[in-house]
Order: structure tokens, then C-alpha cells, then sequence
């Protein structure tokens, strides 16, 4: 169902009693939106908006809403806490500030209304039965995505965008966690929901751990026993050099945290691409 499709969503609603809504959907490239801003704010912002407009109409008040690491922009010291400055730096990005800020203001018109925003980090991995994983349309914009499918011929070698940062080996470092953390995470944020004192509360999910680009290969070969070819490029423009949350809060509040570390993640993410080397077309 497209969100901006009124009709259909009121079908939805008028169908069933939802009692809350977790908010997933939304184009999620940082470089097409750069190349496509006016179709990523009319996807992801219409299409909230008339999400929360249906939502109100049939008093379902409850949201948890998929935002993202991208609001802090280019933080100037990590780990980010939820109180950083938000500065979003592409359309992607900014869509997603937008959003946070159209729920605070949204639960400030209306106190009915309890709000949770999830600030993701970097997902990773796939489910470990290995038939659920990420199967990207197009060139992957993401590094496992692109990883997995060098490991199983789809590709001839992996381009790492800049080794002169400041860093332990020179490539950029983010915060990797694991889906079926992150899936977790958004039940103890429905679990929170239930909180009387909730009103519009931000979390950020991930675990607390920066990983640099070739850390995560060398995890990924070990997992696969593969062997992944690079090819090192310049930087790209407006990649941040160090990124990693800080998760407190969400330990504190949300009473969760990430189990899983690198090592996990590209076992399950290997399991994934080796039994669907052609992604859902292997199905």
C-alpha cells in the first residue's frame, strides 16, 4: 500500500482496530535523494502525513516511528547521544528530521497522541533461518548489501570509499547492528508505549561500537570463507569519518540492549546470501 494513497490506508483502518502503528515505510538512499529530493519528501513526508491524518481519524494514537542516525548530519564527537544537535546533511536525512519534528508538534496539538522515535544506526544481517535477508534493487547504496553479493560472484570487487581517515586503518567507522536486535528493539518501544508518562520520547539503536569498513570485511570473509576483492576510491562527499551511537537511554528506558556483534551479523548475513546468491529471485 502506497501511504499517500488516502483511500487505501482509510480502507485498512476502517477494516481493522489497530491499537498502534509501527512506521517503516520510506525510500531510504541517501545518494538518490541527492539526485531525487522532490520524490524523497513527497514519499516519505506525504506519506506520513497522511498516515497520521487516517491514524487520528480512527483514534489510533500510538506510533513508533523509523527514523535515523542520518538527523545528527556530521556529529563533531561521538558516541551521539539522543541531546546531540540535529543537522541533516541530504534530502534522505532531512526527511527523516522533518518527520521527528512533525510528531513533536503533532503531540503537542494532542496529548492522546505517545510517539516513539527510533533513531537506527546501521542494520546489518539477516534472520538466522537464512530466508529473510536484504535483497537491494539496483547497486546496493549500503556496504554488507554490497559485500555479500562481491562473496557470491555478483559482483567482481567492493569499492571503499576513502582510507585516509583518521582512523584505526583509515576507512570510515559506524555503528553495525544486527536486524534481529533492531527488530527487538521496536517491541520494547510498543512495550514502552504503554508508559502513561510517554509523550514523544527519541531512542537511538544500535550498540554503542564504531566498526570500520575493513574490520567488517575481514568479519564477513571469516564468516564466508570467502575471500573479497577491493578496489579504494576517494571519499565520497558528506560521509562522516566516525559514527557510533551512545545507547544509555534506551538501556535506561526501553530496558534493551544489542546481543549480537560483528561476528554474528555476518554469519547470519552469509547464511542469507550463499542459500540466495540471487537475492528473492533465487526464490
Amino acid at each position: 500500500v502506497d501511504l499517500r494513497d488516502r483511500a487505501a490506508i482509510q480502507k485498512v483502518f476502517a477494516q481493522t482496530k489497530f491499537d498502534a502503528v509501527i512506521h517503516f515505510a520510506g525510500l531510504k538512499a541517501v545518494g538518490e535523494s541527492v539526485s531525487k529530493p522532490l520524490l524523497y519528501h513527497d514519499n516519505n513526508i506525504v506519506g506520513t502525513i497522511t498516515l497520521l491524518e487516517v491514524m487520528t481519524a480512527h483514534g489510533c494514537k500510538n506510533l513508533v516511528f523509523s527514523s535515523s542516525a542520518t538527523v545528527y548530519g556530521w556529529p563533531k564527537k561521538v558516541p551521539c547521544t539522543e541531546e546531540f544537535p540535529l543537522s541533516a546533511v541530504n534530502p534522505y536525512g532531512r526527511t527523516k528530521l522533518f518527520i521527528e519534528e512533525i510528531c513533536r508538534d503533532l503531540r503537542n496539538s494532542d496529548s492522546q497522541w505517545k510517539i516513539i522515535l527510533l533513531r537506527y544506526f546501521n542494520p546489518v544481517g539477516a534472520h538466522p533461518s537464512g530466508h529473510i535477508g536484504e535483497d537491494p534493487r539496483g547497486t546496493p547504496n549500503n556496504l554488507m548489501p554490497f559485500v555479500q553479493q562481491v562473496a557470491v560472484g555478483r559482483r567482481q570487487a567492493l569499492t571503499v570509499f576513502g582510507k585516509d581517515y583518521s582512523t584505526k586503518d583509515g576507512t570510515g567507522v559506524r555503528d553495525y547492528i544486527h536486524v534481529v536486535d533492531l527488530a527487538d528493539g521496536h517491541i520494547a518501544a510498543l512495550k514502552k508505549l504503554s508508559d502513561p508518562k510517554i509523550g514523544c520520547e527519541v531512542y537511538n539503536l544500535g550498540t554503542g561500537k564504531g566498526t570500520s569498513v575493513l574490520e567488517m570485511v575481514t568479519a564477513f570473509e571469516k564468516a564466508s570463507g570467502k575471500k573479497i576483492p577491493l578496489q579504494i576510491a576517494g571519499r565520497r562527499p558528506g560521509d562522516a569519518e566516525v559514527v557510533y551511537a551512545s545507547i544509555k537511554k534506551a538501556e535506561t528506558e526501553l530496558k534493551w540492549k544489542a546481543k549480537y556483534g560483528i561476528e554474528e551479523m555476518c554469519k547470519d548475513q552469509w547464511n542469507w546470501a550463499s542459500k540466495n546468491p540471487f537475492g528473492y529471485g533465487s526464490l
